[in-house]
C-alpha cells in the first residue's frame, strides 16, 4: 500500500512539474501551453480520480477494522448476545 501510494504521488508531482514547468511562477506565465486557449486538463483530472481512488483504498484498508466491530456490535445490541430471541 505504502508502495502505491508513493509511486502515484512522484507521477502526480513529476506530472506537475512537466505541466507548469517548476514551482510557482511569479509572472504568472504557464509557460509553452498557456496559448492553447480552454482545451481542458484531461491528464489533471486522470490524475485528480487516482489519488482520489488510493485516498479511499488507503481510508478504506485502515477503517475496515473499526467498521466491523462497530457493526458487530450493533448487530449484537439488537438481536441479543446470543441471537436467540425466545420466540417460539
Amino acid at each position: 500500500m505504502a508502495r502505491m501510494t508513493t509511486t502515484l504521488l512522484v507521477g502526480y508531482f513529476a506530472w506537475w512539474e512537466r505541466r507548469y514547468g517548476g514551482a510557482g511562477r511569479a509572472d504568472g506565465d504557464r509557460g509553452v501551453r498557456g496559448d492553447r486557449g480552454d482545451r481542458g486538463d484531461v491528464p489533471g483530472w486522470v490524475m485528480v480520480t487516482v489519488m482520489t481512488a488510493a485516498l479511499v483504498v488507503a481510508i478504506a484498508t485502515i477503517a475496515t477494522p473499526a467498521l466491523q466491530d462497530m457493526f458487530t456490535s450493533a448487530i449484537s445490541k439488537v438481536t441479543g448476545a446470543g441471537g436467540d430471541s425466545g420466540g417460539g
